[in-house]
This record gives structure tokens, sequence and C-alpha cells, in this order.
């Protein structure tokens, strides 16, 4: 919206040529985002308080975590509300990648929000049906998909971390694969989401590598240098990655270890979307499982954990997800944590050289 009312004034104050760089628009979406998260999270958490929407505890799990019970849920309302808030201010509104991805992030969050609500007004902490749920992420991803691919004329070619010059087109199996990515993409967050901040500072770090790979994939220039895909208006979703992680950065001021209030499938489902579609619509759906490897890992550690007791009737880890393992195992808490987030820097670093490693 700013760029609209004040570009146009920049030949009488040259100031406002400012609002013509994404750029600048990307920094202020985030400061907005997370000025908008740190207002808006008290508000949000004197309101579950009150209305006592607390998280119920799975009687399954570490017998530590029984005291985080009636802890505020269903916190990322607060980081959507300053995402949708900040972009809505600072994105150009002409370019459709950006309304798509907040459309489909905000769809899985509503989502996620209809699980929240089974679990603390309804006080069932399974929440909704895996089954229900499942098919929800497959027709709001299938959707989101379908335009950007028919409406938007997306490419079906698909770039290769490491290898240059090397774009396999996947035809009319590109759709149900990045559908696959969305959909894979939302659980993994929400199967990590388990932790004080565990799922938060990783989604806030992918954020911050997607978004680079947005601004030069969207800058002919650039991508043309870097040789990596470039795609029309990519750039603005830079705007769309910084208000996330702004948002991110001013919930996790109330979501760090002891939480005040937790993310809830509100919010996890949506973070996870949201880096499936701007994975997707930069093309680095094959860079994302190294960009959130940390989602990755928790995910394999159910799958394996599940397949292993169905065919042997043992159990690899003493608990999966993973970060329950290492709790199980006496560390604590915020070391589970830390050293998570310290992965996940270390896998952004590894992510963002591709970007030259050819």
């Amino acid at each position: 919206m700013f760029y609209y009312y004040f570009y146009p004034l920049k030949d009488q104050i040259s100031f406002f040529n400012l609002f013509r760089y994404v750029t600048f628009r990307t920094v202020m979406a985030a400061l907005t985002s997370l000025v908008f998260a740190f207002w808006f999270a008290p508000i949000m958490i004197g309101w579950f308080k009150k209305r006592q929407f607390g998280q119920s505890i799975r009687e399954d799990g570490p017998k530590s975590h029984l005291s985080k019970k009636g802890t505020p849920s269903m916190g990322g309302v607060i980081f959507l509300g300053a995402m949708f808030f900040s972009t809505v201010l600072w994105a150009r509104w002409d370019t459709h990648l950006v309304w798509l991805c907040v459309g489909v992030t905000l769809l899985f969050g509503a989502l996620g929000f209809w699980d929240d609500w089974i679990k603390v007004v309804h006080k069932n902490p399974k929440g909704l049906s895996a089954k229900k749920k499942l098919l929800g992420q497959f027709i709001i991803a299938s959707a989101g998909i379908f335009v950007l691919y028919q409406v938007g004329g997306h490419s079906t070619i698909v770039s290769v971390p490491f290898f240059k010059n090397f774009n396999p087109e996947l035809g009319w199996f590109y759709a149900p694969f990045s559908v696959f990515v969305v959909v894979g993409a939302s659980n993994a967050v929400n199967l990590t989401d388990g932790l004080d901040g565990l799922a938060t500072v990783p989604s806030l770090i992918s954020f911050f590598t997607l978004s680079i790979f947005c601004y030069a994939a969207g800058h002919i220039a650039i991508a043309q240098y870097l040789q990596i895909i470039p795609v029309s208006g990519a750039s603005e979703l830079a705007v769309f990655s910084a208000a996330m992680l702004g948002g991110l950065l001013g919930f996790l001021w109330y979501n760090t270890y002891p939480a005040q209030i937790f993310m809830g499938d509100v919010g996890s489902l949506a973070l996870g979307a949201g880096l499936g579609m701007v994975a997707t619509v930069t093309k680095n759906e094959l860079l994302l499982p190294l960009v959130g490897g940390v989602f990755v890992l928790e995910t394999l550690s159910v799958v394996t954990q599940v397949a292993s007791f169905k065919l042997t009737g043992k159990r690899i880890f003493k608990m999966a997800p993973l970060h329950h393992h290492f709790e199980l195992k006496g560390w604590a808490e915020p070391k589970v944590i830390v050293r998570f987030w310290i992965i996940s820097i270390i896998l952004a670093m590894l992510a963002l050289s591709t970007l030259k490693i050819r």
C-alpha cells in the first residue's frame, strides 16, 4: 500500500524514491511485523488466559511437559496477523505471487485453527483427525498450485542444488510434486513444534534464507550472474518472507523457554505451507530440505520409528519426534532447543553457499 501512496511523490520529495526498492520495503516489512507482534502478543496472551484457552498435554509424552498444561496456545495468530498487516503495507499489490503465498499460508493457518479449537476448547489433545487434516492440506495446496501453474503460467522445471545448468523438466508430474512439497513442509514444521521456541527459530532462519533466494530470482541480472532460474515478480516475495520473519521474531519474545504462549497448529501448519510455497515459486523445491533440515530430521525420526516398530517390533529412538528422544536421554529442554537452532543456522549457510557452488 505504501508503495502506491508514497512512490508517486518522489519528484516532490526525493526520500520517497526509497519505496521503489524491494530491499528497503523488505527491511521495513520485517520491522513493522516485529513491532506489531510485540504489541499484539500480550493482548492475545491475556485474552487466551481469560478464556482458559490453554494447551492440552498428551499423557504419552515426556512427563516434564505436564507442567506446561494450561499455557495459552493458538499463538500463531500473532505472527500470521503481523505478517498479513505488514505485507499489505509494504508489498506491491500487482504481484499475484505474493497474494498466492499469503492466501495459502492463511488457509493452512485456518485449518490449524480448527485443529487447535478442538484441542483447547473441547479439551481433546488429539485435535482434528489425521485424515481430515491431511485432506484439508492437500485440497488447499492443490488449489494453490493450480493457480500458480494454470493461471500464473509457472514453469515445470526444477533447479538441482550444487549443479550448474541442470534443471530437469517434470512436465505433468510437477503438480503432484509441488503439492507434496507444500504439504510435506507443513507437516514437518508441525512435528517439530514440540518444545518452547523449537520450531520458531528454524522457521525464522528458513524464511530469512529464502528471502535472499526470492530477491535473487526476481532480479534478472542477479539471477543470470548466479545462474539460477529467474522468476518474474519473485523479488516481492522477499517482502512476504521478511514480514513473516519479523512476526516470528516478535513472537519468539514470548515463546522462548519457558514459553508464555505456544504457536499451536494454526502457526506450525501455516509456517510450513508458507515455506513450501515460497520454495516452489522460486524453484527451490529441492533446496528446501536443506534450508529446513531440522524439520526433515524430525520427520524422518517419526517415519523411521513407525516403520521400525511395525516391521521389527523395536523402536530406534526412545520417543519420536527426535527432540523427545534427546529429552529422555537427559538433555535439558533449553539445550535441545539451542542445539537444534545451531544446526538450523549451519544448514542455512550451506543452502546459501549453493548460490555460488555449482
